[in-house]
């Protein structure tokens, strides 16, 4: 029999059994991906997730693609100015813990500090084989992909903005335009946009402080190489070989909206090395002194949920 004829009588077939032959598999892979997701199912990856973990990986050394696929990723929402989609994973609490500690992370605010992102990663799959359900994560491990992916990674985003001085300032302090122009000297690298949340980036991490109400939020920088804290709970001494030195907010940071406006306290991991990875053991180090203090400050006068028991 002719292949044509062949051919002619399968696809006759397919559209007498069902219409959905008629699409092209792309969106076949798309439906699926969403719908399946949705539904709590281990579909495929989004065909964006994967794009943009391809390019994770050849930035990266130390995350591969498939690291960052095993990050098993949610459905996209967020998406920089470039259009490249912000990576988020949410760890639910268990069901019958109604009063879990929810903590907010996020790396690589700043696209050229590569060991930011490199142990974000390292930290998610650690909590994806660790996670026990008494705290809720959201992760973020790169909000900051066109600063990160473009062929000179830079601090700032694709619209040359300073993401971690465009939240919404504290009322006492100097409109972050103004601290740009005199003790920043208008350096490039800090300039803070033209308006508080005017960067799409910002705007993603101002909604998910909006909808899972964090009691701490942890920010992963370099190259410091200190534990810096901003927050009137007790914050630890040390993280693996971080030690504590609080060196107050600017104008327009992220420790600056996220205390002195929304009250939630900020933990800044400022790594040694911005392109240099911390040894294995300090990377564990860090992780558990991390886990050790939530632990430590979750119930009690003073302490992450004190508030939240508050009449």
């Amino acid at each position: 029999m002719p292949a044509r004829l062949i051919h002619l009588i399968a696809l006759y077939l397919c559209l007498m059994v069902t219409t959905v032959c008629q699409a092209e598999p792309a969106d076949l892979l798309s439906d699926y991906d969403i719908a399946e997701s949705d539904k709590g199912i281990n579909a495929l990856p989004h065909k964006q997730i994967v794009d943009i973990c391809n390019r994770i990986g050849k930035k990266l050394s130390s995350v591969s693609k498939q690291d960052c696929l095993d990050g098993n990723f949610d459905s996209p929402r967020f998406y920089s100015n470039r259009n490249n989609l912000i990576l988020e994973k949410h760890f639910h609490a268990r069901p019958d813990l109604h009063n879990a500690p929810r903590i907010l992370f996020l790396g690589g605010i700043h696209g050229d500090e590569y060991s930011s992102v490199s142990v974000s990663f390292k930290w998610l799959k650690t909590l994806q084989e660790n996670h026990s359900g008494i705290f809720d994560w959201h992760f973020m491990p790169l909000t900051n992909p066109d600063g990160l992916l473009q062929k000179k990674s830079s601090r700032v985003n694709a619209n040359k903005v300073d993401l971690n001085r465009n939240f919404i300032p504290a009322e006492t302090a100097i409109n972050p335009i103004k601290h740009w122009q005199t003790y920043a000297k208008k350096r490039a690298r800090y300039y803070p946009g033209t308006s508080p949340l005017s960067e799409p980036e910002t705007q993603a991490i101002h909604q998910l402080i909006e909808e899972i109400k964090p009691d701490v939020i942890v920010s992963v920088h370099a190259p410091h190489g200190i534990l810096d804290y901003d927050g009137t709970i007790t914050p630890p001494k040390k993280l693996g070989p971080l030690r504590l030195k609080q060196l107050g907010t600017y104008p327009g940071s992220l420790g600056n909206y996220g205390w002195f406006v929304k009250q939630i306290p900020v933990m800044t991991i400022e790594l040694k090395h911005a392109g240099i990875m911390p040894k294995r053991k300090d990377i564990d180090r860090m992780w558990t002194d991390l886990i050790h203090w939530v632990k430590l400050r979750t119930d009690g006068d003073g302490t992450l949920l004190a508030r939240k028991s508050t009449p």
